[in-house]
């Protein structure tokens, strides 16, 4: 599966599933080791426009600060 992470410091991360044939976009914060790691579920959507008022709303970063990686 392929994860949407930030450009800045790659903890603020979006999968993308497909889920009962529609595909969902889940934001996730993950915490670094020295904290615990662990992640924090903010929010899944099912379009990219709510995506980008999630982000908006939950963030500090726009659709635009995310890049492709694979996930890990």
């Amino acid at each position: 599966m392929r994860e949407l992470v930030c450009e800045c410091c790659g903890r603020w991360r979006v999968s993308v599933e497909l889920i009962r044939g529609r595909y969902r976009y889940r934001l996730a914060h993950r915490y670094p080791a020295r904290h615990g790691g662990g992640k924090d579920v903010l929010g899944e959507v099912g379009t990219v426009a709510e995506l980008a008022d999630l982000l908006r709303r939950r963030t500090p970063l726009t659709l635009a600060d995310l890049h492709e990686a694979d996930a890990a």
